[in-house]
This record gives structure tokens, sequence and C-alpha cells, in this order.
């Protein structure tokens, strides 16, 4: 079956996580993704937390599905003849070096413009154009400047780190969107174009409710639907929630049968107004329906700590799973806390090739995430990792090199 993207050549010069997010994506939609890596090495995240040894890790194969691999030592003279003819033979160059590596390689835009007019030239950093343009960003530094650190939390607590890694993979689905639009529109005007990712605009593009909530609080001073507001301690800037919703509907994390021994036997719960008295006869409150005290969701936010300690009277009782099946059949909304080891063997998602096994021919079978996005003329078929270096030959044919040219540059160490 065709591909979306079947027919789009992609420049690879990214490692670690954020640019080979993006690639990867890109890849399950069809584009030919060749990999750049520095030869005898490679990608840095091949070695890191490896896990088997002599094979590559799970950090690295799980980033760098359906893309061929082509190692080449960029600074030698030949070696940049070959990076020459990637360029003129590619779509588009995607890399997440330091600000201005591209640029001391001798590849700047101008360059490459004038090598392929057509070129799209990707690049995740840390920050935009500003004060901080040249600072290194790593997934948590980028989740503290975007906003998300001094949202996530107890009130009483210290700012928190979230396990989603909105920083780096979020960024690299932004930027995958913006190549494809660039794609598009280069379709109508013929050119290449620049696209810039920067992960403090990716995660704050992530907790744009909070930036809303910035103005609410500024202009009233308070917001009902957050904890703080039962004792009126609001600050100048957006508060730490907990796990309430933040949102119109208040919500919170409550414990399941077996949360003693089981750190994920929690189910998140929603009051939403409109199926609050199902809520009221399922946890035994049937009075709360037209008690004043309890019935309009404007007399129960101040009383949301006894709504939520009595739901979770209820939920105690259950697992997350039977509260679940309780609750969904009164449209009541809900969600059980899924640990990884669950996600792994969920049914489900395996059928979905949300989560998918894929076979390596070092490391054996292991699990991994597939694309998250569905299509139905282009189905996504997960394919292992490359090898270091392994398609290095079969690239360099097909941008023209004869046998014995490709044997005088693995001689020479240029690949």
């Amino acid at each position: 079956m065709a591909k979306a993207l079947d027919g789009i050549r992609i420049l690879d010069f990214t490692h670690v996580q954020s640019g080979p997010t993006c690639t990867q994506l890109l890849a399950w939609f069809g584009a030919d993704v060749i990999k750049v890596e520095k030869p005898g090495s490679g990608d840095i995240t091949r070695e890191q937390l490896r896990d088997v040894p002599g094979a590559d890790s799970l950090y690295f194969t799980m980033l760098n599905h359906n893309k061929r691999s082509v190692t080449l030592d960029t600074k030698s003279g030949q070696g940049k003849q070959v990076l020459e003819r990637l360029v003129k033979s590619c779509d588009v160059l995607v890399e997440n070096f330091a600000p201005g590596a591209l640029d001391r390689m001798g590849f700047t835009w101008q360059r490459i413009q004038e090598l392929n007019p057509r070129m799209i030239v990707a690049s995740v950093k840390g920050f935009g154009p500003g004060p901080y343009e040249e600072c290194k960003v790593y997934e948590n530094v980028a989740q503290c400047a975007g906003g998300s650190a001094s949202t996530t939390g107890f009130d009483d607590g210290p700012p928190m780190i979230t396990g989603a890694q909105i920083g780096d993979s979020g960024t690299g689905l932004h930027l995958a969107l913006g190549i494809v639009a660039a794609l598009y529109q280069r379709n109508a005007t013929g050119r290449g174009q620049k696209v810039l990712a920067a992960m403090q605009d990716g995660v704050l593009n992530l907790c744009r409710v909070k930036l809303r909530d910035q103005q609410r609080l500024a202009r009233h001073g308070t917001m009902k639907e957050y904890p703080q507001h039962s004792h009126g301690k609001f600050g100048s800037a957006v508060p730490r929630a907990g796990n309430s919703s933040g949102g119109g509907q208040p919500g919170s994390i409550v414990k399941c049968k077996g949360w003693e021994t089981d750190p994920n036997a929690y189910l998140y719960f929603i009051t939403q107004a409109p199926v609050w008295a199902p809520i009221c006869r399922i946890i035994g409150k049937e009075e709360w329906i037209t008690d004043p005290d309890f019935a309009t969701p404007d007399a129960r936010l101040p009383r949301l700590k006894q709504v939520f300690d009595t739901i979770e009277q209820w939920t105690s009782t259950k697992t997350k799973f039977e509260a679940m099946e309780i609750l969904n059949e009164h449209d009541i909304p809900c969600g059980p806390i899924l640990s990884m080891e669950e996600l792994a063997d969920e049914p489900s998602l395996r059928a979905t090739g949300t989560v998918v096994e894929v076979d390596h021919p070092k490391r054996g079978k292991y699990l991994s995430v597939g694309n998250p996005i569905k299509m139905s003329d282009s189905a996504t078929e997960v394919t292992r990792s490359p090898l270091l270096g392994e398609h290095t030959e079969e690239v360099l044919a097909e941008l023209g090199y004869a046998t014995d040219a490709i044997a005088d540059l693995r001689a020479k160490k240029v690949i």
C-alpha cells in the first residue's frame, strides 16, 4: 500500500530524542529517512542506558525505526562532497545540533539553497531568538523554561517534572507538522524554507491552559476550580494544583482497592455536573442531589475535599477496573492509572499498533511504541532501527558512486 510521504527523502542529522522523534514519525508515514552518523560511534544513544551487551540500546532503537543509517565523516573534504550530493538529492534536512553547528560545517542556509533551492531545513533548538538562544537545552530544562514545572506538583511542594517527554518528543511532533506544512507550501512556491521548533515554545504550547489561567488570575485574583480557592491563598502566578483538573469540571485521583500494596491502584474521577445525580446514587449520597450545599457546581466547589473523600470511600472497595466499569455505565468520566507494565500487556494497544513487538538482529525481540496517528490509506509498518552504517554503500550507490569509489571512501575512513 502507498504511504502518505512516499517519494519524500529526509536527510536526518538528528540525535538523542527530539529530532529522532520527528524523523521517525516521517519515516512511519513513508518518507525515506537517511540517518547520517559519525563513523565508529554513531548516535550517542546507541550506547546510552544499554541493557544488552554489544547491542544498540532501547533508547536508540525505539526512536529510529524505519530509517537507513549512513556513516560519514562530514569534517573531511570527501565527506563534505558526499554530503553535498545528499543535500541535492533530499527534500528535507532535519537537525538538532547546537546553534550554529551547520554553519561551522560549511552548510549555511545560503549554501544549502545554492545546492538545492527546494530543500527544507528543519531544526529543533532549545530556545527561539532571544537572550537564551545559545543555551543548551535538555528535556527537563525545556519543561522548566516552558511553564510545565511551575504548574506541576502540589501547592506545598517544589515544582515537578512530568514523566511525559513533552520537551523532547513533544517538540519533535511539532517539528514534523511544520515539515509537512512546508512540503505542502513548496508545491505552490517551488521553494524550500527554514522550519524552527524551539523546545521552550513547544512546551508552552502544551501548557496553553495555564497561560489562560494566568490571565484569569490576573483579572480576578482567584480561580474557583483550583483547590487554593477554598482557603483563598493565591499569589500572582498560576499555582500548582496537585491532581485537580484545572478545568471546568473538578477532578481528582482517588484510591482504589489494593492501594496499600499497589502504587497504581488509583482512578482519576471527574465530578461532571450533568452526571452529578448518578454519582451521588453510586457513592451512597443520594441526599446530595437536592442538598443546597451540594446540588450545584458552585455550591460544591468549597466542599470538594469532602466530595472526593466520600467518593474515595466507595472506590476503595473496588478495583480501578471494577469502578471504571460501573462508572462508565452512567457516562461518568474516569480513567484508571495504568502502569507501564499494564500498558505493555494491554491487548487492545497491541491490536491497534500503538504498542508493537519488533525483532532486532542483535538484541532480539523488544516492545516499542508504534505510530500514534492512524491513517486509513497510509498504514504504518514498524520496522527495526538500522545498525550503524548498515545502508552506507546502498545510499552511496543511489547517489551515483561506483563500487571502487565507495571502497576508496571506506579505505580513507570517510565512511
